[in-house]
Order: C-alpha cells, then sequence, then structure tokens
C-alpha cells in the first residue's frame, strides 16, 4: 500500500470495501494476524481511499466480463475511477488482463512495475 500511495490513488467504493471487511473477517486469517490488527488496516484503509460512487451505468457497462459475477463490482469501479491498474490476487480477474486497457495486476507484479510502465 506503501507504494501505491507514493504515487498512486487507491480507489475503492462501498461495495469494494465491504468485500474487503467482510474478507478480512474470515476466521481462515486468525493465524495470520488478529482481528483487531485486520480491523485496524480496514480502518486505515476506508480512511484514506478516495470513496468513488459507482452508478448503474457502469456496472450496466461492465456486464458479466468476469468468470466470478462477484468481481465485476471491481471492473465497474475501474471504469468509474478511470483507473489505470486494478491490483488483484483474483485469478479471475487476473486472467482478463488487460481489460479495456486497464493493466490488472497482482501484488507481487504492482509493487515490481515502474508507475510510467502502466498504461
Amino acid at each position: 500500500m506503501v507504494k501505491a500511495l507514493s504515487f498512486s490513488d487507491i480507489c475503492a467504493s462501498a461495495e469494494t470495501l465491504a468485500e474487503m471487511e467482510a474478507v478480512l473477517n474470515r476466521s481462515k486469517f486468525d493465524h495470520y494476524l488478529n482481528r483487531e490488527k485486520r480491523q485496524s488496516f480496514a480502518d486505515n484503509m476506508r480512511r484514506r481511499v478516495h470513496l468513488i460512487v459507482v452508478r448503474d451505468a457502469y456496472t450496466a457497462e461492465v456486464g458479466l466480463a468476469c468468470r466470478d459475477p462477484n468481481d465485476n463490482k471491481f471492473l465497474a469501479l475501474a471504469l468509474a475511477a478511470e483507473a489505470d491498474v486494478i491490483v488483484s490476487g483474483d485469478e479471475d480477474l487476473l486472467v482478463l488482463h488487460p481489460w479495456r486497457g486497464i493493466s490488472i495486476l497482482n501484488p507481487a507484479d504492482f509493487i515490481t512495475t515502474e508507475p510510467s510502465d502502466h498504461p
């Protein structure tokens, strides 16, 4: 996140923030990091992101682009935010790289990519 904040705006929607928090609250992550620290991370993200309202037109434009329909909210957010890059570890999104001129990179590739290499 530090690299992203140094040269990028991190955008989220109400839907994507809700999913982040739901995932972070899964018990399978308890042995990696306690819930309090995960909640602190989520709170920090909420303070730092640019909250984008994703209108229905963007959702409709995405249609069923992703093989996992639950991930279409990230594509709609990217359109609404006029994003250059989507950073995700989700294979259902990564297989779309690039999507409509938007790079879709896993976190490791994003960190090792120079900002000037992003579209």
